[in-house]
């Protein structure tokens, strides 16, 4: 398992420019995460702003929709290898970028549509025995009006996503490694994840089969889910607030941003949650940061978890 402590974050950067305009590389130093999977980079690779990645190592698909999507991985040391569904993912670093070597894999038919939406990207790092998906997930639409076309395709994705996520997952394990799967899955699973939930139950993102997929997805033997695993009593940590309205300043959010991890690594989460920014002023995108340190099996009492310790900041909410 884990040979030193990780900080682990997963962000729905809502733009990367936009991000990096508002504080992402600020964020980054202050919080200094091993891993960030980041989605909805929605950035052509030739405008990637390198300079905000310092000494980090991007691995990231940008997909072919101009202006939407994107997933990335951000890691500390060059990953042992990269995946994603299509051809096209690049390897950057603040000194340039290189073409990712495609290696071409089994998918799931219903994600054949999806494959060049730049949804998925998955990286085995290279010192540690532990392979790192980020995902966006469609936010699909309401089955009961115009958007009902936007439901089914969501719908589509989720069918095909079950099986490449165990996929996923079983190769990993055969090549000796820990899955984590991050990203912006785009539904609340239950009540406490939502502020307004009765209010939202026929709404995307918090609909009965949503959440019946999501949570079918979650087992002891499988994936857990970290943050609840964490916080198992409370509601939240929100992930998302709207823009608009008093939402942000109310705290009516939702938590859609997820750490599924194999039980094995779920076990190794020592703390974690939402950063949340200090103001509506300061928010850098309308989602927030969710981040967790995982320790080696040695625990808080060994000097390196003690040293992941002394990073956590005031601006988190764990």
């Amino acid at each position: 398992m884990l040979t030193a402590p990780l900080r682990i974050a997963t962000f729905n950067v809502n733009g990367i420019r936009a991000a990096q305009r508002r504080g992402f590389g600020a964020w980054l130093e202050r919080r200094r995460p091993d891993v960030v999977a980041l989605q909805e980079v929605r950035c052509p690779v030739a405008e990637l702003p390198l300079d905000v990645l310092g000494d980090y190592h991007l691995a990231y698909q940008s997909g072919t929709l101009p202006g939407r999507n994107g997933v990335a991985v951000m890691t500390r040391v060059p990953v042992a290898e990269a995946r994603s569904w299509a051809p096209g993912f690049v390897l950057a670093t603040c000194d340039g970028v290189d073409e990712g070597e495609h290696v071409e894999a089994p998918l799931a038919r219903e994600l054949k549509n999806f494959a060049a939406h730049g949804r998925y990207l998955e990286v085995d790092l290279a010192d540690q025995p532990l392979t790192v998906a980020s995902v966006y997930v469609p936010k699909g639409g309401s089955p009961f009006d115009e958007t009902a076309e936007k439901h089914e395709q969501k719908m589509r994705f989720l069918a095909g996503f079950a099986r490449q996520l165990a996929r996923a997952r079983r190769d990993a394990a055969a090549r000796g490694r820990e899955f984590l799967l991050m990203g912006d899955i785009n539904i609340a699973h239950t009540e406490r994840d939502l502020s307004n939930p009765k209010g939202n139950v026929k709404n995307p993102g918090f609909l009965p089969v949503e959440r019946d997929w999501l949570g079918s997805q979650l087992t002891p033997r499988t994936l857990v889910d970290v943050v609840r695993m964490l916080h198992p009593d409370r509601s939240g940590p929100y992930s998302w607030w709207s823009w608009r309205g008093q939402s942000w300043t109310r705290d009516s959010g939702w938590r859609i941003d997820y750490h599924l991890a194999t039980p094995a690594l779920a076990r190794l989460a020592h703390e974690g949650g939402t950063d949340r920014d200090e103001t509506y002023e300061a928010r850098i995108s309308d989602h927030a940061p969710v981040v967790v340190d995982y320790l080696p099996a040695d625990g808080p009492a060994g000097s390196k978890a003690a040293s992941t310790s002394s990073r956590v900041t005031s601006s988190t909410l764990w």
